[in-house]
């Protein structure tokens, strides 16, 4: 039975994909029996193409998600490069890992309330600069599409960088950085030239897993993208909401461009990756040392503790604005604070927690059990996954939900499961699963070995030593794992939207609906209890290791997600 397991894992994570982009092309190409396309027909891309504004719109996912994703990596890798082994690293370490955990629209919304001509930055300058009105300057929602860059970059260098602490061991970085300053090495120059080259193989599929979601994001670019033209995807989600089923055609080939967009986003990094490689080969075999490195090293230091400090900051600011009282601007501070928005939206708060709850954890304990199933047959048939199947775990984060997320529902449509509790935790497992895996995966094989075989030199059987020696010793990585995949589950705005057909208001789906309104109280509100349940989760995987074992101190794996 266990050796099943692994095989019905990659199904539930490539067939709900697969299926999506079936039931995507087929419309894009004007067959949808369902609306009256009965034969094949280029009409939807005529309608597309006719579209105003769609060569901006393009352009807006394409050149932003390239941009956001160039500058998260580099700052990643810079702060690597400068900082590893040091205090400052240890502290950055610290700060980030709990922001992994922040969803991208709450996210969006604090960095919003940041840098909004009206928001607290301008409040705070307006105390020297003598403005007693917010200046007259388009910087949330700005054409370019900058603020949308910012807010993808604070939220994807937290990533980035525990995939790439995740990668720092097995490229016995420490041991190289002594050699390189022994050889004369700048901090920096050396890391580049020695490390990286074997660091970035490991990481390159969560970078291309990051430029992928930057080109197709939704949520992030309603809250801080333009509007006029919207990027793609946005553009994508109201044709598929309009009331007008005829745009369903339209929507589809215009999701099947998304895709394109993605694969030449791809293409280009691919290419690059190829000339940074050409010429970082002569680079590294100069002979330049380097030394003077000390500027850069503060720079990249300030860099990522800007990406950290927006984020927190933004946290702060939506829970001042989630109780405040009257707030003129340019005050700093409300002049009062209120609990009576909270008060008044108490029972849809309830029902918002209930709905994400009814989804998230089944999702959740289903992608745990599946990946420890996995993990398991690896120990009992004594080899691990392949690179092909590491692909096929990337593949739910490398195709944009966008492009497939209208064509999984026309096949629940098809199957009798639309608009179900089952379609939703389904559509969200296939997103949770990687991140599991990824969190797993680590410290399960970080388990000796000798336990388990000391457990059947003495009689126990393999299912034994499972339940009563491996996943104790992994009781503390299980639970943060669980956090991780809530958080994501959380996160999950699109598959909610989309398989749901809106019968299911979680508070991503309610937080992303307001976004349009304006009522910053309400937006801190939701924004908030975005982070209620992934907080919860992460403070029980604290706690409850430390309850159970607390006689017993070497009764846990750490997660190094």
């Amino acid at each position: 039975m266990l050796r099943f397991i692994p095989i019905l894992t990659i199904v539930i994570m490539i067939g709900p994909v697969s299926a999506g982009l079936i039931g995507t092309l087929l419309p894009a190409f004007g067959i949808l029996p369902a609306l009256g396309g009965n034969s094949p027909s280029l009409d939807a891309w005529a309608a597309l193409f006719a579209q105003p504004g769609l060569d901006q719109s393009i352009r807006l996912s394409l050149v932003n998600g390239l941009v956001a994703t160039l500058i998260s990596v580099v700052i990643v890798l810079l702060f690597c490069a400068a900082w590893q082994g040091t205090a400052v690293f240890r502290m950055m370490q610290r700060v980030l890992s709990p922001i992994l955990s922040v969803p991208h629209a709450t996210a969006a919304f604090g960095l919003a309330f940041l840098i909004a001509p009206s928001g607290w930055i301008a409040r705070v300058v307006a105390q020297f600069a003598g403005w007693d009105r917010p200046v007259d300057i388009a910087i949330v929602n700005d054409p370019l599409g900058m603020a949308m860059v910012a807010g993808l970059v604070a939220k994807e260098i937290p990533f980035l960088f525990l995939m790439t602490l995740a990668a720092l061991p097995q490229a016995e970085t420490e041991r190289t950085a002594q050699i390189t300053a022994t050889l004369g090495y700048g901090r920096i120059a050396g890391w580049f030239k020695a490390s990286l080259p074997r660091i970035y193989p490991q990481i390159r599929l969560p970078i291309l897993a990051v430029l992928a979601y930057s080109t197709s994001v939704v949520d992030v670019a309603m809250i801080l993208g333009p509007t006029t033209p919207a990027p793609l995807a946005v553009r994508i989600l109201g044709w598929l909401s309009d009331p007008d089923l005829a745009y369903r055609f339209m929507a589809s080939s215009a999701a099947v461009l998304q895709l394109l967009i993605v694969i030449v986003a791809m293409g280009i990094w691919i290419i690059g990756e190829k000339t940074v490689g050409i010429t970082g080969r002569h680079w590294a075999e100069d002979g330049h040392r380097f030394k003077r490195d000390d500027g850069l090293r503060r720079f990249s230091a300030v860099l990522a503790g800007i990406a950290a400090g927006t984020v927190i900051l933004g946290l702060v600011i939506l829970l001042v604005w989630s109780i405040a009282g009257f707030w003129a601007f340019p005050d700093i501070l409300p002049r009062n604070f209120s609990f009576r928005l909270w008060m008044r939206e108490f029972d849809m708060i309830g029902t918002s927690l209930w709905a994400t709850l009814l989804i998230g954890l089944p999702a959740v304990l289903i992608a745990v059990a599946l990946v420890l199933g996995c993990l398991e047959n690896e120990i009992r048939i004594g080899h691990g996954p392949g690179r092909g199947a590491i692909w096929l775990i990337y593949v739910p984060l490398l195709v944009p939900q966008i492009s497939f997320m209208f064509g999984l529902q026309v096949f629940f449509t098809l199957i009798g499961l639309e608009r179900t509790l089952y379609a939703v935790v389904l559509a969200h497992l296939v997103f949770v699963l990687p991140y599991v895996y990824l969190s797993l995966s680590d410290p399960f094989r970080a388990v000796d070995p000798r336990y388990g075989q000391t457990a059947l030199c003495l009689g126990a059987s393999p299912n034994r030593v499972f339940w009563q020696v491996r996943l104790p010793l992994l009781t503390r990585a299980v639970l943060t794992t669980m956090a991780v995949g809530l958080a994501v589950t959380v996160g999950q705005y699109l598959p909610t939207l989309l398989i749901g057909a809106g019968r299911f208001a979680t508070v991503t789906t309610e937080a992303v609906a307001l976004a349009s309104g304006g009522d910053r109280r309400m937006i801190g509100i939701y924004g908030l209890l975005q982070m209620v349940l992934p907080f919860a989760g992460f403070v029980c995987a604290l706690l409850i290791p430390a309850v159970l074992f607390r006689h017993r101190r070497g009764m846990n794996v750490q997660s190094k997600g």
